[in-house]
């Protein structure tokens, strides 16, 4: 006489033993720790929607107003740059506490930064960039204003 599970403890049990078999092996990869890390990261900040308000240093210094739209990953939106006074078009990515973006069109600068743990503030570089050379430099701070 043989001595069975019903099928669905049985079901329960490979399925189980399936995922811990798939994601064991990432548990001593550096990469899949930092990416679960981030995850966590993005999951606290929730999203970066909403009006932002920060200053620029460098070879060029100012304030700036950021408005962004978050969809997954991507980030769309307007800055107001004191340097140019008008808004230019922003697009960019953010993963886990990394972004990057930048304006489009004549004098682009394109940024580069991290997102705090709270999501409330934001650091990084920027450049512009004028026929393949960069021409402006230094690094930016935001707080989120609304």
């Amino acid at each position: 006489m043989s001595w069975r599970l019903p099928i669905a403890p049985r079901l329960a049990l490979v399925t189980g033993v399936a995922a811990l078999v798939a994601i064991a092996p990432g548990w001593s990869n550096p990469t899949w720790a930092s990416a679960q890390n981030h995850v966590v990261l993005a999951a606290k900040h929730g999203s970066l929607s909403g009006k932002w308000s920060g200053t620029y240093s460098g070879t060029l210094s100012g304030t700036f107003s950021l408005t962004w739209r978050q969809s997954g990953k991507n980030l769309s939106g307007t800055a107001v740059i004191s340097a140019f006074n008008e808004p230019k078009s922003v697009h960019g990515t953010v993963q886990g506490t990394s972004l990057r973006f930048g304006t489009v069109g004549k004098g682009a600068i394109s940024y580069s930064g991290s997102v705090s743990a709270s999501g409330n503030s934001m650091s990084g570089s920027w450049k512009r960039e004028h026929d393949g050379r960069t021409v402006d430099r230094g690094s930016w701070e935001a707080a989120r204003s609304s």
